[in-house]
């Protein structure tokens, strides 16, 4: 008798074969990590592009209005970043000050009003970003970016002098913040998703992708960089800053010569500018912190934070009003100083009022950055020092162009404490990378005569000074124990949405667990229920046919069996349970049974205990 023939494998129909493609791809975003850091840092590349897009766009239009067509004013600006067209309008500098008072008025009431909590312990939004990463668990409040942006916006082009970066560095990290939060990410993939964020948005607003993804990983510690968010930050700066390069131009924001470092003689010089420039960060530091605590400060502790963004505004807008020269960021005066063409007393006058504008603006409490403004300092130094030198041996000192590039890096690397990141965004915004080796050695002296002063208040010394590395310094080892390892299947007890307390007391009565997966008449997940937050009602008989589960869960929090057990650690310690339900990653409604937290512990000391024999 002859076999039956084998039966042939159908093929795949051309409907099933995207949801074969879609289910592989779902399962390897699920299983491995760095394809998830991927696809999020695609997510938020995309959208603090589309941030970033919009306060260019907004601070742009606002700009031309008030300083352009009802100022008068015609201040040179980089080739990067030319303001929409038109001539100026009559010269009314006089306006100034009355834009920076009404700005100054507007944020008080507005800050006050709707987010106090960013009123203190802050520098700028880069500073806030920083707080966020190490006291809030990646958590942003969106009100907050939304206003301060919004507020940095009229800040800077009313007349203020103040930089974009913080403002949208701050708004990148409250977009990942709020991604993350939407998708019930742990509290360490939020600080990741939240940096990853600010890199899109710096790397955008500056042109500069792998600066801006650096320098967001950098600037969080004084000695350390967060070496986990680096790739999602590449990935979210290269695709925010594609997204702006299509609508603006991907073009440098400073058309520079290309110098090069190329005579040995001249590193005595950019010694010098090291130190110069080093002093003058001290400078600034002290300058900056005193009208802050000291003058304003008081005045906020005694009448409130409205009152000093008023008089700071007015201050600053009354300096202005007699320099215009200190509006916005300067990166145009910057250009010029790149370029040879300001003379060194023009230069001395822009370093000592752009310390008074920063001082008076920021330390008020009004919105806007500090990376412009530290980086317009540090290349007014440099070229200061550039062209003294060429004064003195013009044969040795032939670009001294050059000097106000190394020196924005520099300053930048002594206030902030972040060496890299500035120091690859300088090259990439001027274009040119034949500065490398004195922008190198002028940022590690920097570094070494800068090593007590800080800008940023919230920045700490390394990972082990940062509330948000605590648990690694205990829980580690648990990363490479799987939840499987641990975990035996079981078959838990389920209720359903409709089930009423009077039934749901005699299933505790029945049962040992404290936690219930809770399913829906589909027999989909839709939450879990613990016993801690039903016993304020169990015993109210009233209640016994009126509330129902659904009237009591919690939104689903559930384990994977891939998943590591320091994650599920961290979401024993978020929710506050005993027990959560560990699901099929393939199939989410599937209910495997429940991981008690003592499992996690026990695997903690066996593990530890292990480690300690093999040593």
């Amino acid at each position: 008798m002859d076999a039956a023939p084998a039966r042939a494998t159908p093929r795949p129909s051309f409907f099933r074969r995207p949801r074969i493609v879609w289910r592989r791809l779902s399962r390897r975003y699920i299983r491995v990590g760095l394809v998830r850091w991927l696809v999020l840092g695609i997510v938020a590349g995309l959208g603090s592009g589309l941030l970033a897009i919009a306060f260019h766009a907004g601070l742009e239009g606002l700009t031309h209005l008030l300083q352009v067509h009802l100022a008068g004013l015609s201040l040179p600006q980089p080739s990067g970043e030319s303001l929409g067209g038109g001539l100026p309008g009559p010269y009314r500098p006089w306006l100034i000050p009355i834009f920076t008072t009404a700005v100054g008025l507007i944020t008080g009431l507005l800050v006050s009003r709707f987010i106090p909590e960013a009123l203190e312990g802050v520098t700028d939004g880069t500073d806030a970003m920083i707080r966020a990463f190490h006291q809030q668990g990646g958590v942003i409040r969106p009100a907050v970016p939304a206003l301060k942006g919004a507020t940095a916006i009229m800040t800077i082009a009313a007349g203020g002098s103040a930089g974009q970066e913080g403002p949208i560095s701050q708004l990148g990290a409250g977009l990942g913040s709020l991604v993350a939060q939407k998708l019930h990410l742990t509290a360490r993939q939020r600080r990741i998703l939240l940096l990853a964020g600010a890199a899109g948005g710096l790397g955008a607003i500056f042109r500069a992708p792998l600066g801006g993804a650096i320098t967001a990983v950098e600037v969080l510690y004084s000695e350390d960089f967060e070496a986990e968010a680096l790739l999602p930050a590449v990935v979210s700066s290269v695709v925010a800053y594609t997204l702006f390069a299509f609508v603006f131009g991907g073009k440098a924001i400073l058309a520079a010569p290309g110098y090069v470092f190329t005579n040995a003689l001249e590193l005595p010089f950019y010694l010098v500018l090291a130190v110069v420039v080093s002093l003058a960060a001290r400078l600034f530091i002290r300058t900056f912190f005193t009208f802050k605590f000291e003058l304003f400060g008081r005045l906020k502790k005694r009448f409130g934070p409205t009152l000093p963004m008023v008089l700071g505004g007015l201050c600053v807008g009354l300096l202005s009003w007699r320099y215009p020269q200190l509006c916005g960021g300067g990166y145009g005066w910057l250009e010029l100083a790149a370029n040879g063409r300001l003379d060194m007393l023009f230069l001395v006058g822009l370093f000592c009022g752009k310390l008074l504008a920063v001082s008076l603006t920021i330390g008020s409490g009004l919105s806007g950055g500090m990376f412009a403004p530290a980086l317009f300092l540090g290349g007014t130094a440099g070229s200061i020092i550039g062209q003294a030198g060429h004064m003195v041996r013009p044969d040795i000192v032939t670009q001294p162009g050059g000097y106000t590039l190394v020196g924005m890096a520099t300053f930048f690397a002594g206030v902030a404490h972040a060496p890299i990141g500035p120091l690859i965004m300088v090259c990439e915004i001027s274009q040119g990378y034949g500065l490398l080796a004195p922008l190198m050695l002028c940022s590690a002296v920097a570094l070494v005569l800068c090593d007590d002063i800080h800008l940023y208040e919230n920045q700490v010394d390394n990972k082990f000074a940062s509330p948000a590395h605590t648990a690694d310094a205990t829980n580690n080892i648990l990363e490479s124990v799987p939840v499987a390892s641990v975990f035996t299947p079981g078959r838990p007890t389920i209720l359903e949405e409709s089930v009423t307390l009077k039934a749901l007391a005699d299933v505790i009565a029945g049962t040992s667990a404290f936690v219930f997966p809770v399913k829906n008449h589909d027999g989909s997940l839709t939450g879990i229920l613990a016993v801690q937050d039903v016993r304020r009602v169990l015993f109210e008989a009233s209640l016994h046919e009126l509330v129902l589960v659904r009237d009591l869960m919690r939104a689903p929090v559930v384990i994977h069996p891939d998943m590591s057990l320091y994650d599920a650690l961290m979401l024993f310690v978020e929710t506050d349970l005993g027990q959560l339900p560990v699901v099929d990653a393939q199939q989410p409604d599937t209910v495997l049974g429940l991981l008690d937290r003592r499992h996690v512990f026990t695997a903690y000391s066996s593990t530890l205990k292990a480690l300690k024999n093999e040593e």
